[in-house]
């Protein structure tokens, strides 16, 4: 990552009023703004625009540039870039990013993930804390026909947002109601250059193909397609804010432990497409992604009220598993719940990276006690006692009554000598427990993390 200050700024030219009229808000405010900035056509108008605004009110304003490498002639737009920010006097920040295409999700959005990670990256240590966006009425008219051909519900219709929060960062789309016609005619009037992305007309890219086809075709039948399709997005907008506020609602009265586990019982007693809504939400929350339309279809279907445990894939490697009416979300990799907060030092770890750690605590078991450690597989017979009034029990019914689902029982078992000290999702032996004496020690399992 670099970042070059420019020096020795131009005259500002007076912005265009109405390219200038969306922007003039968002910088009055007088917070330190960043401009996505690729060097082509529509982030150069932007930059011009803002430039010549920011000027104006004295907001220090920045320029972000994002290197993908995709390109033989990246080098060079890197390079006009930086060239065209010290000719106007643009703080200038640049970073790489590595496509690998590994992902499984696509060389576009892959390079959109990592382009946004990286914007994201740069604004936060240029200081600043908004980032102004190009996109135009024409990229909103195609991403929501896009969206609209894959089979999206309303999230996709809704495009892309205006204004955002993201990261701890305002995004902002300030031209979704200007024509790419506009910017180019902009340019012209200003004489100002720009890069041409060549892979722009390559028609294996489905937005290209949409964009230089049917797209223009659409305009030509229905004069105002564009803002049109513009005004769906918007209608869409709303929408998806009324079913997020209603999600919320649902999901209030469903869910336990923070969010973590949903009571089935209770969220079978909701409508079908209010049940739909509560899985999408909730699994969005959980994985960071959108829910997958097969798995919450699976969901919908087999997910029933005093149905035997179940267990259905989910992306990551992750999976989401009932038992006793809860639904939990487990990530790839992950064998068992956390006993305790991770939060002392490395006691033992398994040969797949399973740990438990121990901390100083007023109950535990003594320090001395923690030698000959070893992990050994469930056999079948092991006695464990839950609690320091009880009696041993079989681990079958020790799980049982601690409610630990059949998916978070295959973890090793950790032995001190030839007694059972420590089972992953239950802690300790109370066998072991003592309130009195020196150094006692508390365990907690840590599953590893997904890779």
């Amino acid at each position: 990552m670099s970042a070059c200050a420019a020096t020795g700024a131009s005259t500002t030219p007076r912005p265009d009023p109405a390219l200038a009229a969306p922007l003039r808000p968002l910088l009055a405010a007088g917070r330190p703004t960043a401009v996505a900035y690729s060097g082509g056509r529509d982030s150069t108008a932007l930059l011009q625009v803002a430039r010549a605004l920011a000027a104006e009110v004295g907001v220090p304003l920045h320029a972000l540039h994002v290197h993908h490498g995709l390109s033989r002639d990246a080098d060079a737009w890197q390079a006009h870039a930086a060239e065209r920010c010290a000719a106007w006097g643009v703080r200038f920040h640049t970073t790489r990013v590595q496509v690998t295409a590994a992902t499984g999700e696509g060389v576009e959005a892959e390079a959109r993930r990592l382009r946004y990670a990286a914007l994201a990256s740069l604004a936060r240590a240029a200081g600043c804390e908004q980032v102004l966006l190009a996109h135009h009425a024409d990229d909103q008219a195609e991403t929501l026909l896009l969206q609209a051909l894959r089979g999206a519900g309303i999230a996709g219709l809704a495009a892309m947002p205006a204004d955002s929060v993201r990261e701890g960062l305002a995004w902002h789309r300030p031209w979704l109601a200007v024509r790419r016609s506009q910017l180019a005619q902009h340019l012209h009037d200003q004489g100002i250059d720009f890069v041409e992305d060549g892979s722009n007309a390559d028609p294996r890219h489905a937005r290209n193909r949409l964009r230089l086809g049917p797209l223009p075709a659409l305009e030509a039948a229905f004069p105002g397609a564009v803002e049109a399709l513009g005004q769906v997005a918007q209608h869409a907008q709303e929408a998806l804010e009324c079913l997020r506020a209603l999600a919320e609602q649902d999901l209030a009265a469903v869910q336990l432990e923070a969010g973590a586990v949903l009571d089935v019982a209770r969220w079978a007693m909701l409508a079908p497409a209010r049940r739909s809504l509560v899985l999408r939400t909730w699994l969005a929350e959980r994985t960071g992604a959108p829910a997958p339309r097969r798995l919450v279809e699976r969901l919908l279907a087999e997910l029933r009220p005093g149905a035997p445990p179940g267990r259905w894939p989910g992306p990551g490697g992750g999976f989401v598993a009932a038992y006793r009416d809860r639904l939990r979300w487990a990530a790839g990799g992950e064998a068992a719940a956390p006993t305790g907060s991770p939060t002392g030092r490395l006691l033992i770890e398994t040969a797949a990276g399973d740990r438990v750690e121990m901390r100083p605590a007023a109950a535990g078991v003594p320090l001395r006690r923690l030698t000959a450690l070893s992990w050994r597989p469930r056999r079948g017979g092991e006695q464990f006692l839950l609690h320091p009034r009880g009696v041993p029990r079989s681990l079958k019914k020790c799980f049982q009554a601690a409610g630990v689902p059949a998916w978070q029982r295959d973890a090793p078992l950790l032995y001190a000598g030839e007694a059972l000290l420590f089972v992953p999702a239950l802690g300790l032996d109370a066998r072991h427990l003592s309130d009195d004496g020196p150094d006692l020690m508390a365990l907690c399992w840590v599953p590893r993390q997904a890779g």
